[in-house]
This record gives structure tokens, C-alpha cells and sequence, in this order.
């Protein structure tokens, strides 16, 4: 069944869609969402006990503070990415899904590290030390579902295909390099280094370009190394920062002159 307009205005007793702020459609055996881009203003929807499986129309919805989705269709938590723009959202009820069945606890830590302003996730507080574990045990959701390598076949850069062992052996290697390189750092800096189970976590989310891996798993080791530093550190890492970023822009200057 699609969600339309009629059904939308007679639910929430509102003249316009513009004009609706809360809507319940709890058990319609909804299966099209998509009127969802003509609520800019909606603030709660309820839509548990439905067959949805995509929350792309939502990505619209950017008052959006409390969204109830338990017992759908929502086969991956890659869908999670139409939510990572919602500025407000800050209770969502996503359990009794496909995509949380297989491993409770990853699927929890996955939603905090991808959606980290939530404050309460399936009727369950989210506690400050469940957002700082998130970093370590949760995957990131780094672009919508339809980018995602499809059965385990990634096309490469040069248009051949490369095997499911082929895709682990260079995901392999581009996870040892970048935990060899924060594991040298952690050393200058005195800490201990991170077990590979612990950094393995960050690299379950597949990408077809290699290049973007690896600039993902840089941006994960160096996310590892902030959360240990103290407010000295902190302070060194902003001057480089800030120094390497003014390096960078000049370089695009001579380019653009160029």
C-alpha cells in the first residue's frame, strides 16, 4: 500500500502537508513511503508494524525528531545513511528488522556511530560510553545502499572483476597499513598499540573504489588516536591541521593560475 496524501492530511488533521507535525500510520501494510519528501515540517512519525524497506524518503524530512520503524522490511543498515542528515533526530525505534536480527550488539553500535545525536535507540538510553565504544565496534555507513558492491563482486577502476578473495586480500592489506601506521604513532606517543580486532572493526563496510578505503581507514586510525589525547595533543593536531590545510589551499591557488 502507498502512503498518499488523503491518508496523510485525515491522519494528522492538518489542511496542508507543509502544515503536518505528527503522523501515525502504525500497522497500514505500508509499502511506499515516498509522499514522506513533501513533509518538511514533520516532527514524529510512526510507522511500525508496516512492510517499508527503504528510508530514503525521509532524508527530506529535516525537522524530523522521533521516527518509530519497529517490524519492517529494512533489510541493511545501510539505509541508516538517509538518516545522517537529520540534524534533530533523537529517538528512533528501529528494532524487529532484518537488519538488526543478525548481531544485536553491532547493530546497535553501528546505529550510534552513524547517527551519534540520538539519544535514545529502541526505547534504550544511549549512555556516553555506548558513543565512544560506537567508534571502535560500529561500521560506517559512508554512502547510500545503491553504491554498495552488489553479491560480493566489485568491479575495479580498470573494468575487470575482481573475485570475493581477490577483494579480501586488498582489504587486508589496506587495513595492515593503516594499523601499522597509527600503531607507530600511538608509540612516539607512548600508548600501547591497538590489537587488530579492535581496528578490524572499522573496515566491514565495502567501497569499490580502493583509494576511497584506504582514505577511510586513515580517517579511522586517526579518529582512534584523538580519542586518547590529551588537551596538549588535541592542541598540536589543530596547528598541523590548520598549518597542512593552508598549505593545501595555496597549492590550489597555483593550480587554478595554472
Amino acid at each position: 500500500m502507498k502512503l498518499n496524501r488523503k491518508v496523510v492530511l485525515s491522519r494528522a488533521k492538518a489542511g496542508e502537508l507543509e502544515c503536518v507535525r505528527k503522523l501515525n500510520c502504525w500497522g497500514c501494510r505500508l509499502t511506499d513511503i515516498s509522499i514522506c519528501r513533501e513533509l518538511p515540517n514533520i516532527e514524529v512519525i510512526t510507522l511500525s508494524v508496516n512492510d517499508i524497506s527503504t528510508l530514503e524518503p525521509l532524508s527530506q524530512c529535516q525537522n524530523l525528531c522521533e521516527l518509530y520503524l519497529r517490524k519492517n522490511s529494512i533489510q541493511s543498515l545501510a539505509e541508516l545513511f538517509y538518516l545522517k542528515e537529520l540534524p534533530h533526530l533523537k529517538i528512533l525505534w528501529l528494532a524487529e528488522n532484518p537488519c538488526c536480527e543478525q548481531d544485536p550488539q553491532r547493530y546497535r553500535m553501528t546505529v550510534l556511530r552513524n547517527l551519534p545525536n540520538l539519544r535514545k535507540l529502541d526505547n534504550k538510553t544511549v549512555t556516553e560510553e555506548e558513543l565512544s565504544q560506537a567508534l571502535l565496534d560500529g561500521d560506517e555507513i559512508a554512502g547510500p545502499p545503491t553504491l554498495k558492491c552488489m553479491d560480493n563482486i566489485c568491479p575495479s577502476s580498470n573494468g575487470n572483476i575482481n573475485t570475493p578473495e581477490l577483494t579480501t586480500e586488498m582489504d587486508s592489506d589496506l587495513l595492515n597499513f593503516s594499523m601499522e601506521e597509527t600503531n607507530k604513532i600511538r608509540e612516539q606517543l607512548g600508548m600501547k598499540p591497538l590489537p587488530k580486532d579492535k581496528f578490524s572493526s572499522f573496515s566491514s563496510y565495502k567501497e569499490v573504489n580502493g583509494s576511497k578505503k584506504k582514505r577511510s581507514n586513515i580517517i579511522n586510525a586517526i579518529l582512534l588516536l584523538l580519542k586518547d589525547l590529551d588537551k596538549e595533543g588535541l592542541e598540536i593536531v589543530h596547528r598541523t591541521t590548520a598549518s597542512r590545510l593552508h598549505v593545501l589551499q595555496k597549492e590550489v591557488v597555483l593550480q587554478d593560475k595554472k
